[in-house]
């Protein structure tokens, strides 16, 4: 499998099912709001329904510092009603469930589970209904992945909490997630760390308690140590699908350019086909083939599409829809949507006769490419870590039409060797085509800026209030 079916950064997912419609969810981190849920019928194609954690209520607001926020969710269907559970790293008081009726929304209030502190929660109920959480434990004195009863309603806990498997001796085990299946308590775990050496291993019990057997095939699936054109593979989560077959979404990423390769987009979300054979999952990479989509889309915003997120708090904290073909914007932070694609073009019409905004790609505060307008003149500036640079300039008025593109490189040097994972351009439109420069798209990735997000584009408003007339965004070649 090389093309996502929910590209960008789209790490951690976890998949439920009700009937013949799919369910998946996925980590947010520092982006408000929090947790993506998307609906299938096919499990090929998607659809944004809404997301998890929308209301201060939910999930507080913050610096938005990067990394930081809500680590993994999973998602579950119990008697009628659908379960998230997950961790604000923010929040100390133990991992957070909320439930609703319809994924879409709206979701209630937290409940929290004390005593739980580490990262990765899962559901499950056993076969007399209890519920049972399970994550990755941070307690010195319980480290390592910890199962225990719970009320989910409350969030009590029903008992002492318990060690389960930790894994094969990877690295950082985590992610766990258990199913019952034919008399057996499987225990899914991701091991190696989320970076080259992830991988998916398994273990299973008579009991939910244990002792648990390890697959003899572990990891069973990785492609660790190999040119496979997607990388970091694992923290999955299984399915059984309406048929009576099985199917596993996981993470990845697309790393390009020279080693160590860069990817940009942060993780994504895979899918692959599930055989059991001889009480083991066996993992069919291509069992689903996933068309390349066209993510392109034009907002003009009449509304604010779920799309647009920010770090730390709603959109809605600073960006007002005014009428179809105005949005205004008052500074405080960046309204934000995923990069989709390895290539593509965006473009923002901007009005900045009554403030000053800039048009960025970032991986975080630290790492982005921007253009600023401020109603004179529109300059391209870089920052890199402690480096915030102006580039050029040029001037423009105080509507502007302003292109961010991720181009494809040509090889180059006495080898005619691709080093970097792209290019990204920085344009001023109009009668005449300004090109203020391509730089090396590198420094906007993962390796170099570190953490667990992708790339953002979008608006600021750094001054005044601006508005953001449209934005398109369409796929590169």
């Amino acid at each position: 499998m090389t093309v996502p079916i929910v590209p960008g950064f789209h790490p951690d997912p976890s998949i439920c099912r009700v009937g013949n419609t799919y369910y998946l969810a996925n980590s947010s981190f520092e982006y408000v709001p929090g947790v993506p849920i998307r609906r299938s019928t096919d499990l090929v194609t998607w659809e944004l329904v809404g997301h998890a954690l929308t209301r201060p209520s939910q999930l507080p607001p913050s610096e938005g510092a990067a990394n930081t926020g809500v680590f993994a969710p999973t998602l579950r269907h119990h008697d009628g009603r659908f379960y998230l559970v997950t961790t604000n790293i923010l929040d100390d008081h133990g991992q957070l469930i909320v439930t609703a009726e319809d994924p879409a929304g709206p979701w209630s209030d937290p409940v929290h589970v004390p005593g739980t502190t580490g990262i990765d929660p899962d559901l499950c109920w056993d076969e007399d209904g209890g519920c049972h959480l399970t994550w990755a434990s941070f307690r010195p004195d319980l480290p390592g992945i910890a199962s225990v009863p719970i009320d989910p309603a409350t969030g009590a806990v029903l008992a002492e909490p318990r060690l389960l498997w930790n894994g094969t001796g990877l690295a950082a085990p985590e992610g766990p997630h258990l199913y019952r299946v034919d008399g057996w308590w499987y225990l899914l775990l991701a091991e190696g760390g989320t970076e080259r050496g992830h991988a998916v291993t398994i273990a299973r019990a008579r009991t939910l308690e244990g002792p648990y057997e390890p697959a003899p095939a572990n990891p069973v699936l990785t492609h660790r140590s190999t040119t496979h054109p997607v990388q970091n593979t694992g923290h999955a989560d299984l399915v059984e699908c309406a048929d009576g077959s099985w199917a596993m979404v996981y993470l990845g990423v697309r790393p390009r350019g020279k080693t160590p390769q860069f990817h940009v987009n942060g993780r994504e979300t895979f899918l692959a086909g599930v055989d059991w054979v001889a009480g083991w999952p066996v993992v069919a990479e291509d069992r689903f083939p996933v068309p390349k989509a066209d993510n392109g889309f034009i907002d003009d915003f009449a509304e604010l599409h779920p799309r647009w997120v920010a770090p730390g708090a709603g959109p809605g904290t600073f960006a007002r829809p005014v009428r179809r073909g105005e949005l205004a914007l008052t500074p405080g932070r960046p309204l934000l949507t995923r990069a989709l694609d390895e290539y593509w073009t965006a473009v923002a019409d901007l009005d900045v006769s009554r403030g000053t905004a800039v048009f960025v790609v970032r991986i975080d505060d630290r790492h982005w490419y921007g253009l600023t307008a401020d109603g004179t003149k529109v300059t391209a500036t870089l920052a890199i870590g402690p480096v915030v640079q102006a580039i050029t300039e040029v001037a423009a008025g105080s509507v502007v039409s302003l292109r961010i593109r991720a181009l494809r490189p040509e090889p180059s040097g006495p080898l005619r060797e691709v080093t970097e994972p792209d290019l990204v351009e920085l344009s001023v439109l109009g009668e005449q085509d300004h090109v203020l420069g391509a730089f090396d798209g590198r420094y906007l990735s993962t390796e170099v800026a570190a953490g667990f997000t992708g790339r953002m584009i979008g608006v600021e408003a750094l001054a005044g209030t601006v508005t953001l007339r449209e934005f398109r965004y369409e796929p590169g070649e």
